[in-house]
């Protein structure tokens, strides 16, 4: 039997659906940036953070300016700029672990001089 709630118009995910999904995805990159002891995993929440901004860029660019695709082109943009992150991150993760055989943030007070 199917669901009657959803037979209305209500059910439409809208503007504020991607806005929560994108803050939630922006609270658990915030908390794993700051929570994690491991490169990788920081690395992972920062991608995570870049995800919820392009959610944000395109679900804004769909509800307020349907004609256009000024946020597609940026959200494109962030993807290729975090694609570059990616690559110089786990670059020095490799050139660290390769030095201190560890991964760990609080190993890497080397760095400081």
């Amino acid at each position: 039997m199917p669901d009657m709630a959803c037979a209305t118009s209500s059910c439409t995910i809208g503007l504020p659906h991607f806005l929560a999904l994108a803050a939630i995805l922006f609270a658990i990159g915030i908390f794993g940036v700051l929570t994690r002891r491991n490169i990788i995993g920081i690395l992972m929440s920062i991608e995570l953070i870049f995800n919820a901004t392009n959610i944000n860029l395109v679900a804004f660019n769909r509800f307020l300016h349907v004609d256009q695709l000024w946020g597609q082109g940026f959200a494109i943009f962030v993807i290729t700029l975090a694609a570059a992150e990616a690559v110089v991150g786990l670059a020095l993760v490799l050139a660290i672990y390769r030095n201190l055989k560890s991964t760990y943030v609080e190993n890497m007070s080397v760095l400081k001089g």
